[in-house]
């Protein structure tokens, strides 16, 4: 069976090592591992500015580096295991490992302990940070400046309600390969609803309807229930209760709330049938 190509990092001139007798390539490399300094870095399908975003790779998030071209390294993110190229401008040597990730939807670095100083960067969801010590009610960061405490938690600490921190993002705009605040897309709001949780969740929604949850009769839907996950092809959404859907989709072309039976019509009279529902 051929390895899929977005969580395999294997080209004919080149692969991981750890894929060495499982793919056909020149040669074989470990990796480097780096680490994103900026709010978000877009994963793009080629090593090129204006290729299609796949994802997004999160401040303070790892991935491992097999090659370097103008200005892109082609890697794999270390969370979800996806492959794609980034541009080099947006990563580092890997400097302390994180303690802390944002709670929520975005929040700010201020160069002094001070809400009235002028903010640095953004910081989004999940973004990984090292907190060094506090300032008053203000975070230390290792990698300079500071972050209001309240909006961090320690990497063990998790939120317990995927869906209340995916209604957080209602009215976001909806971009593909998006995973912040900034744009998202529909697979990208199931997977940083369900991280800000603890909880492991694969990229796109091929893969979340493959591997999340157990699957509910798809014809009878007066049972759902809050959480529950609805699969089209190329699309997924969250059931907010028996019959609101969330879904970040390109007919809003933002994360909206809706009937479930409006969106199945619609989504329907474009040729696509719900596939699947599924329950975490």
């Amino acid at each position: 069976m051929a390895l899929d190509p977005r969580l395999h990092a294997a080209r004919a001139d080149l692969a991981d090592a750890r894929l060495k007798g499982r793919v056909a390539a020149a040669r074989f490399e470990p990796g480097v591992t780096m680490q994103v300094k900026v709010f978000a870095a877009p994963l793009r399908k080629e090593p090129q500015a204006d290729a299609m975003q796949l994802t997004e790779a999160l401040f303070g998030e790892t991935l491992q580096v097999f090659a370097v071209k103008d200005g892109f390294a082609w890697a794999q993110l270390t969370r979800d295991g996806y492959v794609g190229h980034v541009p080099v401008a947006a990563l580092a040597p890997v400097a302390l490992a994180p303690t802390h990730h944002v709670a929520v939807p975005a929040t700010l670095i201020y160069p002094q302990a001070n809400l009235k100083t002028t903010p640095h960067r953004f910081l989004p969801l999940n973004a990984g940070v090292t907190v060094t010590g506090t300032d008053g009610a203000y975070a230390a960061l290792a990698s300079g400046g500071y972050v209001f405490s309240a909006h961090l938690r320690p990497l063990t600490e998790h939120h317990h309600d995927f869906v209340a921190v995916a209604e957080q993002f209602l009215g976001t705009p909806y971009l593909w390969g998006g995973k912040t605040v900034h744009g998202l897309d529909c697979s990208g709001l199931v997977q940083v609803a369900l991280q800000s949780c603890g909880k492991r969740a694969p990229r796109d929604s091929d893969m979340q309807e493959k591997e999340l949850g157990r699957s509910l009769p798809q014809n009878d839907r007066t049972g759902l229930q809050r959480g529950d996950l609805v699969f089209w092809d190329g699309h997924v959404g969250i059931m907010t209760d028996a019959t609101m859907l969330l879904h970040a989709n390109g007919h809003h072309m933002l994360v909206a709330s809706e009937p479930l039976a409006e969106a199945v019509k619609r989504i329907a009279a474009s040729g696509k049938p719900v596939t699947s529902v599924k329950r975490l």
